[in-house]
């Protein structure tokens, strides 16, 4: 049995102090397994409706957000052919994403299209920040959200060889 991992000193210092401290640890531990527990397959999930649904988005012109975004910054391509194949892709990676089947497949895609996702901070800065390099317009903080997505692809990544996050209390 492996033992829990260590609290810092502090951290384990100021819950002693606290009213009810053993019922409070043991319904961190319980919490805690839980997400252990769920936590990766409720990342891949969420993160599985995030891409279909903005690539489904983006078979629809008018409801696409990014549309104008994508426009601007691809265009050595023709929009009207590039956005439905994006959208395809996107909702590739959702379904992927959302069913775990063919994960290092899934995982590819979503790391091959993310560095197109950053362009728009390069090729269209004016439309991305107030004051470079620190005030985003609200276009510039849709781009830097994706290093979420990116740190999540890379979590998930760490799993298709069997890996885990085992909890403290089985």
């Amino acid at each position: 049995m492996s033992q829990p991992t260590p609290r810092s000193s502090l951290e384990d210092r100021l819950l002693r102090r606290l009213p009810f401290a053993a019922q409070i640890d043991r319904l961190d531990a319980w919490l805690t397994a839980g997400m252990a527990r769920y936590g990766l397959t409720l990342m891949r999930v969420g993160l599985g409706i995030i891409f279909f649904w903005f690539g489904a988005l983006k078979l629809f012109p008018d409801l696409s957000p990014a549309e104008q975004l994508v426009r601007g910054t691809i265009y050595f391509i023709d929009p009207d052919l590039f956005i439905p194949i994006l959208a395809i892709w996107e909702m590739l990676i959702g379904l992927g994403l959302i069913t775990g089947l063919f994960m290092r497949l899934t995982l590819l895609l979503l790391f091959l299209q993310m560095p197109g996702t950053a362009l728009p901070l390069v090729l269209l800065p004016e439309v991305c920040f107030t004051i470079f390099p620190v005030g985003l317009t609200l276009e510039g903080q849709y781009i830097v959200k994706n290093l979420v997505l990116i740190t999540a692809g890379l979590v998930l990544g760490s799993t298709v060889r069997g890996g885990r996050i085992v909890p403290e209390h089985p």
